[in-house]
């Protein structure tokens, strides 16, 4: 039976969003049914977001599919949590997918370890060569919209809403799973046509540095990070992907003594966000 009084958290999910190679549903489900045990819990889809969040003491964003889904919903929920000082997990303050994927630019610029990206076909020059080119939304997700394409037909396709990138060679794909500035444990895929055939990775010290780095550079004060890189054929890790707005865990993938350390890390995180005192106002990211 609930506990009085225990915090009440609003779960924001889309049990029925269909995500390639993997289910999202099942995962929520079963955080859910964990998170139940600590606090009250209630999931709603995105679009339900605004008209129930004021019961709620914080609203945690999990798998709730690609913003470009549904645009307008997300921009009113963010205008509106900000006002009302709504707690948001992961906070709204994030510098990474959470903003749009400006910040490969940013990171570029700065000379990090990412794959190198401009936001201009004029800047294409900048670039290393390569026979194809990786033109990307720059809300995009799950690589919806994602096109490689030879240098002649980047004029014709390349928009202000794109990023170009060049086509790397890799190894094979691998993902660093952090809760708030700790790493919980890392997952590859072996064949890189099949991104999300999983299996655990025992990173080296030096792969922890390059994911750590990333984490501090985005400065979330707490939260749920997932550092996605590829390994290039001489052995470097460049960065993919910064998912800090809704990353998949992978959960069912992880030995079972993994995903009880991983939830209970979750748990341990939320109550810390629960004893924050209520934000009111955020400032919106910057990168």
């Amino acid at each position: 039976m609930p506990v009085p009084d225990q915090p009440r958290i609003l779960l924001v999910t889309d049990l029925a969003y269909q995500a390639r190679g993997r289910r999202y549903c099942d995962e929520d489900i079963l955080l859910a049914s964990r998170l139940r045990e600590h606090f009250d819990v209630a999931m709603c889809h995105p679009l339900d977001t605004v008209a129930l969040m004021d019961a709620f003491d914080l609203v945690m964003i999990r798998n709730s599919g690609p913003v470009l889904h549904y645009r307008q919903a997300w921009d009113t929920f963010r205008t509106e949590a900000l006002r009302r000082g709504t707690r948001v997990y992961n906070p709204l303050h994030g510098r990474g997918d959470m903003a749009g994927k400006h910040y490969l630019l940013a990171l570029t610029e700065a000379g990090y370890p990412v794959i190198p990206t401009v936001g201009s076909i004029t800047h294409v020059d900048r670039l290393p060569d390569s026979a194809y080119y990786a033109v990307k939304p720059v809300d995009g997700a799950d690589s919806i919209g994602l096109e490689f394409l030879p240098r002649e037909q980047l004029d014709a396709r390349v928009t202000d809403a794109h990023l170009i990138q060049p086509q790397i060679d890799f190894a094979h794909e691998v993902s660093f799973y952090f809760v708030d500035d700790t790493f919980h444990y890392a997952l590859y895929a072996p064949d890189p046509e099949r991104r999300w055939d999983l299996v655990p990775y025992p990173p080296s010290a030096a792969d922890i540095e390059f994911a750590d780095a990333f984490v501090a550079w985005n400065t979330l004060d707490h939260g749920i990070q997932r550092i996605d890189a590829c390994r290039t054929r001489d052995g470097d890790l460049l960065l993919v992907e910064l998912e800090d707005l809704n990353p998949y865990l992978s959960l069912e993938r992880i030995s079972g003594t993994d995903r009880v350390a991983m939830i209970d890390a979750i748990v341990m995180s939320l109550r810390g966000a629960l004893a924050r005192p209520q934000p009111t106002q955020v400032d919106p990211p910057s990168v």
